[in-house]
């Protein structure tokens, strides 16, 4: 019985110390997006030249990410993510000291690269945790995340307000979240490969499974990127608001999000991811319906708080179905990132494109239907379905309470 009760008490503080990192992680993002305002005029860019530098990240993302799964088998999933998540918080610095274009590209390069690794570390130590408990975590994990982003972009808002100098806002920002990193994953599973364990390849092809999971990963966040850069121009554009109104309809899409997330867990074990995905997918046409039809700011904005709570759990549970769905869990959680990354990626773009051609409204038309793909092939996430699992009791760490 002591065995059983020092693995339970180590997982629920795997758990802590897990959520702790997602948040650090989420802290840098929020931190960094608030001044890159700062960074255009520092680096002297023009706002297509800024848009060029801004993809870098995404791409240095998707070609370190496959890296992580051999960084976690050669130093341990405990000792990888701690370099990890420092290389990436301590990365935030170089995007405020590029004095050019060049730098800057070369400055997000290496800030997407840390921030994937980091990525694919910390949610494959999230699917291992909520294995061992036996039941969901993940939801509760990306809410930590977007409340990290939350607190780092209210931190970088008010260094913004007050006139401060980026350089020195993120210096103190990465060694404060350095600090608090690296001490949170002294607490994570120590998870190490076995002795006869063959290393992953250093650079592969997602498997099919997580090319199917990403799919679903893809719509959701096009949705997310979509709704995060575009609520308030439509609001602006469509409806005629205010500034200060269009702001908060994208303030409470992101809001709506980070608490769908951190209550998202209790919903996924009563339901089972499938079900839960395709309610989220229909709550996400639903909430894309009434933007499109919109013709006052309350119902718009009503839409959008639709959206977020339609779409909030789904990259979570993409990333607990691909840590299940084969035999090298690293891989396919690398292979969903790398498909929902570049969804990212490409979304605020389409969008902008879709518009120009067309509208705005025609542009959240597309978003309406990619949604749908959410309630269409939520069955590719059953893997990562609790209620599907036969798995004995004895198999999840067991509670000794009575």
């Amino acid at each position: 019985m002591g065995n059983v009760v020092d693995e339970l008490r180590e997982v629920k503080r795997s758990r802590y110390a897990v959520a702790a990192v997602f948040a650090v992680h989420g802290a840098v993002t929020g931190s960094f997006a608030t001044r890159v305002p700062w960074i255009q005029d520092h680096a002297g860019v023009s706002a297509g030249q800024l848009g060029i530098a801004l993809a870098f990240p995404a791409l240095g993302a998707s070609v370190a990410m496959p890296l992580a799964g051999s960084v976690s088998h050669r130093f341990g999933a405990r000792n990888a993510l701690r370099g990890l998540i420092a290389l990436w918080t301590l990365s935030l610095v170089l995007p405020s000291l590029a004095p050019n274009l060049l730098t800057l590209c070369l400055a997000l390069f290496t800030y997407g690269a840390t921030a994937g690794m980091a990525d694919v570390a910390m949610n494959a130590l999230g699917v291992e945790v909520e294995n061992r408990l036996g039941r969901s975590i993940m939801s509760g994990l990306h809410g930590m995340w977007s409340a990290g982003a939350l607190i780092g972009s209210a931190a970088g808002t008010l260094a913004a307000h007050l006139g401060s100098d980026a350089r020195l806002h993120h210096l103190l920002a990465a060694v404060v979240l350095t600090v608090i990193g690296v001490v949170a994953c002294g607490w994570v599973l120590d998870l190490q490969p076995a002795e006869d364990e063959e290393p992953p390849p250093r650079f592969a092809l997602p498997p099919r499974s997580a090319l199917l999971i990403g799919a679903i990963g893809f719509c959701a966040v096009f949705a997310e990127g979509a709704s995060l850069d575009w609520s308030a121009v439509y609001l602006r554009e469509q409806l005629e608001t205010s500034a200060g109104l269009a702001a908060a309809c994208t303030t409470g899409f992101t809001l709506t999000m980070a608490i769908a997330r951190i209550a998202g867990d209790r919903v996924v074990d009563r339901f089972g991811a499938v079900r839960t995905v395709r309610v989220s997918g229909v709550l996400a046409v639903l909430g894309g319906l009434l933007i499109v039809v919109a013709d006052r700011p309350a119902v718009a904005m009503s839409g959008f708080a639709l959206m977020g709570l339609g779409i909030a759990v789904v990259v979570p549970l993409c990333f607990a179905a691909a840590g299940r769905s084969g035999s090298n869990p690293s891989l396919a959680i690398a292979g969903v990132a790398t498909i929902t990354y570049t969804s990212g990626l490409i979304a605020p773009s389409a969008i902008g494109m879709l518009a120009q051609a067309t509208s705005l409204m025609v542009s959240f038309c597309l978003v309406t239907v990619l949604s749908g793909g959410l309630v269409a092939f939520a069955r590719v996430l059953r893997p990562g379905d609790r209620a599907k699992i036969s798995r004995p009791e004895a198999a999840a760490v067991p509670d000794p309470r009575p």
